[in-house]
């Protein structure tokens, strides 16, 4: 048994945070007015929400509902410049069932707005406060997986490690969440090959080919981008290279889905997904809690720091000189792999603990160095 945090629609957090979300850009002064004056709430300014249109509006909307709505927040406070999409994702929300407050800024302007929304923030923080963890299983979590900065220990070390607690998670019922489309080049046949149904492959072919389309059609030169100067430097040459490694982390499961980004599972079903992401560790991630993940698994060879103010990040190295160097940012060091002092087994099993603890309350290093990146992905150009 481990525990958890049981919220008005069943689903399982870890963490218990009262979140100020704004909508927009020029929303982020009131909403981290809030959280000054009410400490212990979380404020996640962002860049856009403002003439956004189309799959990208869309795409706003699902990550804004997906983020106040994810297991880790036990409330929102929701603050937007205009009443109307204020109100759109605070409903959203709402729909989960747990409480949500939203206040539009136009009509009453930062002052007023902050002074209602800090006193409604203080009370949803005070009721936040006396809730307990309850016993649950490993099956009832949503975990996501991302590497970063992978260099060669990674595909060797620290990705296989991840993949053993996928499967482990899979066969005790949980939901694992990957992504990362462009890393997968080169190896994108064996994803398609896992895929659980010929439709679903079809779909993730799909969403893999039009995404590295776009990224041809561009007719840039993405070395030194894919893969970046750290996987060079790492020994990672080429982007088949570093997909092969990357591809390890996802275990050997079948993949019971194919998601847009930041949607979550459709009716809750257990297993692996894929969800069509970015690359980038900040935007991933973002998108990977606003699809429900509530903790998150990170290998990483030349050293990410990478955090997430509402799912923890857990990483992991098998680098010697990164575990050395960047001590304070490593949670679980399977370096003794690669020096045939652990078994990939025994590595599954650190990570195991660590994943657990962390579940447990534990913070991870992100959390402790106040590593909080939360950043929206971006489609088109402002209409």
């Amino acid at each position: 048994m481990r525990i958890g945090y049981r919220r008005e629609n069943g689903r399982v957090g870890v963490r218990n945070h009262v979140v100020v979300l704004p909508i927009d850009d020029i929303s982020n002064a009131a909403a981290e007015a809030v959280a000054a004056h009410i400490k212990g709430t979380l404020a996640l300014p962002h860049a856009y929400g403002r003439l956004q249109y189309g799959a990208d509006l869309d795409l706003h909307f699902r990550t804004m509902i997906g983020t106040g709505a994810n297991p880790n927040v036990a409330a929102a406070v929701v603050i937007g410049i205009e009443e109307n999409w204020t109100r759109r994702v605070a409903d959203g929300i709402a729909a989960t069932g747990k409480p949500v407050e939203w206040f539009a800024i136009e009509g009453h302007g930062d002052l007023e707005t902050v002074r209602r929304a800090s006193w409604k923030a203080k009370e949803l923080l005070q009721r936040a406060s006396e809730l307990r963890r309850d016993p649950v299983g490993l099956g009832e979590l949503t975990v996501s997986i991302k590497c970063g900065e992978s260099d060669t220990t990674t595909g060797l070390g620290s990705c296989p490690t991840v993949g053993v607690v996928v499967d482990r998670l899979v066969d005790a019922g949980a939901t694992v969440l990957f992504g990362e489309t462009s890393e997968l080049t080169g190896g994108e046949h064996l994803i398609a090959e896992r895929m659980a149904t010929p439709e679903l492959r079809e779909r993730f072919e799909a969403l893999y080919s039009a995404y590295v389309g776009e990224i041809e059609a561009s007719g840039a030169d993405l070395l030194g981008s894919q893969p970046t100067q750290g996987n060079i430097a790492g020994g990672l040459s080429t982007i088949e290279e570093k997909a092969l490694g990357n591809i390890e982390k996802t275990g050997t499961k079948p993949i019971v889905g194919v998601l847009d980004p930041a949607q979550p599972p459709p009716d809750g079903r257990p297993g692996l997904y894929f969800m069509d992401s970015s690359s980038a560790a900040a935007e991933h991630i973002t998108l990977m809690a606003a699809g429900g993940a509530v903790v998150h698994l990170f290998p990483t060879g030349q050293g990410n720091v990478i955090g997430n103010p509402i799912e923890p990040v857990i990483k992991i190295t098998a680098n010697p000189s990164t575990a050395a160097t960047m001590a304070e940012h490593i949670d679980a060091d399977v370096t003794g792999l690669l020096r045939r002092e652990l078994t990939l087994a025994e590595a599954g099993d650190r990570l195991m603990d660590d994943l657990v603890r962390t579940c447990n309350g534990r913070l991870t290093a992100a959390e402790v160095l106040g590593h909080r990146e939360f950043v929206m992905t971006r489609l088109y150009r402002s209409a």
